[in-house]
């Protein structure tokens, strides 16, 4: 078996596994009736790095204009992001968390994280710390910037 053919094999896992973990997730937030919806969990925590527009925040989740903006309005309804228009051009606004959406995200994120412990509890040790280092491999894979790992992928289907 090649590189790629495992490397394929793994991607097929990956693909039928993360729809798995994330509707459990996506179950939690609703459950705690406080996320609007799943997608603001992660516009919330990409904010909480650092305030950015909407064309990063678009660019990043690979949606449109529009839809980042209906997100965005949404967590401002409720308090949780601010619209500031630095600078002279009033057209360009910087999305930023506000406190109470830093608190919000807080406890939505632990009540995610509890469901998901109380999932992953069964596990043996050794287990959970084989899981542990294949998220870690998983972590060093995409926390590289999106175009580049874009790139890669164009170079190999290119060579395949």
């Amino acid at each position: 078996m090649t590189a790629n053919t495992h490397a394929r094999e793994t991607a097929r896992e990956l693909l039928e596994i993360m729809p798995l973990v994330m509707r459990a997730v996506a179950a939690e937030l609703r459950a705690g009736g406080e996320m609007p919806a799943p997608a603001h969990f992660g516009l919330l925590m990409k904010l909480r790095e650092q305030p950015r527009t909407l064309t990063e925040l678009a660019a990043h989740w690979g949606v449109s204009l529009p839809t980042t903006s209906n997100s965005i309005s949404a967590l401002a309804q409720r308090g949780w992001v601010r619209r500031n228009a630095p600078g002279k051009d009033r057209r360009v606004a910087v999305i930023e968390v506000t406190p109470a959406g830093r608190a919000a995200l807080e406890r939505v994120g632990r009540a995610a994280e509890s469901h998901l412990a109380e999932a992953l509890a069964p596990l043996d040790r050794p287990s959970q710390r084989r899981l542990r280092a294949g998220l870690a491999v998983l972590r060093n894979v995409f926390a590289k910037s999106p175009p580049a790992v874009a790139r890669r992928s164009r170079s190999v289907r290119a060579r395949d």
